[in-house]
């Protein structure tokens, strides 16, 4: 089920901390954050851009707003012919954040105070140290007044979101059962091998001789285990693939994800099968099956609550689509 994402990200401000928590994982700096980048430090970043309901939404926003979804697809670009849409979309998120927050700010958040300080330390002690930490920030031109606030209105409005939008969201067992029905081939576990192998290697671009060379070493190494050798031994001894120090061994594996030359040797072997010198771009294998498992379909009772699980999150979404549309219908929203 790895196709259906379950983590609701619907605005923006839920975006901008999930953009800080995925920074966490980097690793240990000793170096001192660069000087701030003037790409949030323009006076001009303080002009609005819109309005909505009398609050102002600045260019240094929607320039965050655009970093935050282009941090979402690492080394994509944007066309510049599409440059005007991509701002329309993240000025768009924004203005629906800014919505929900309104709307979120009309109920009360039981501990407020204290889940926000919570939260924010949590995402501020995931951080390799206080340099990865500040470096971040500053990527993204914020300070840590800003996240705080950033922290405390995400609550908002996931508190507003939950209360209001998710609660009342239901998924029947009908509709389990019609999306596992109408969508088979999500729950097929494919036909798998575990293969070993010793590795001959040459190079591609290597000459008549070289090559021939390594097929005579693959050829005797063959004839050895054809004559009784132990596989595991010669692997480790003579295989130059890193499984060597594994005796050889593969793990398990489904069609497609080994070169076809290797692919079509292994899946025509019975288990404890020894295939012939079998040559790729990477040298000669000699591939012994160890297992096979047969495809098999997962049953709706293993799959029931993760289908449940993305039904309900795409009915959420859609929820909160609905009520952001009509938010914007009775909202006061100026584009500047």
């Amino acid at each position: 089920m790895s196709h259906l994402n379950l983590l609701l990200k619907p605005v923006i401000a839920v975006s901008m901390l999930a953009l800080l928590v995925s920074a966490c994982s980097v690793g240990p700096s000793n170096v001192t954050p660069p000087p701030q980048s003037t790409e949030f430090t323009s006076p001009e970043l303080k002009k609005a851009v819109a309005r909505v309901n009398g609050t102002e939404i600045t260019l240094g926003e929607l320039k965050r707003a655009e970093k935050i979804l282009m941090a979402k697809q690492p080394g994509a670009e944007i066309p510049p012919h599409l440059k005007k849409e991509f701002e329309k979309q993240a000025l768009n998120q924004l203005i629906s954040s800014e919505l929900l927050f309104q709307a979120g700010q009309k109920l009360e958040v039981k501990d407020l105070d204290k889940q926000s300080a919570d939260r924010f330390e949590k995402i501020k002690g995931g951080f390799a140290d206080a340099n990865a930490y500040a470096k971040e920030l500053q990527n993204i031109g914020m300070d840590e007044k800003m996240l705080r606030d950033y922290t405390r209105r995400d609550l908002v409005i996931a508190n507003f979101v939950n209360t209001n939008i998710a609660s009342k969201v239901t998924v029947s067992e009908g509709e389990i059962k019609t999306f596992y029905d109408q969508n088979p081939t999500n729950f097929v576990k494919p036909e798998q091998l575990r293969a070993s192998h010793i590795l001959v290697s040459v190079d591609s671009k290597a000459g008549a001789d070289d090559k021939n060379k390594a097929r005579e070493r693959a050829e005797k190494l063959h004839k050895e285990l054809v004559n009784g050798a132990n596989f595991v031994t010669l692997a480790k001894e003579n295989s130059s693939c890193p499984s060597s120090k594994q005796g050889g061994d593969l793990g398990y594996f489904t069609k497609g994800k080994m070169v076809p030359q290797f692919e079509q040797a292994a899946f025509a072997l019975e288990v404890g099968g020894l295939s012939g010198v079998v040559e790729t771009q990477f040298g000669f294998h000699i591939i012994k099956l160890t297992d096979r498992t047969k495809a098999e379909t997962t049953p709706l009772s293993a799959v029931n609550k993760k289908i449940e699980e993305y039904i309900k999150a795409q009915k959420i979404n859609a929820a909160i689509g609905d009520f952001v549309g009509k938010a914007r219908q009775d909202a006061k929203i100026e584009m500047l």
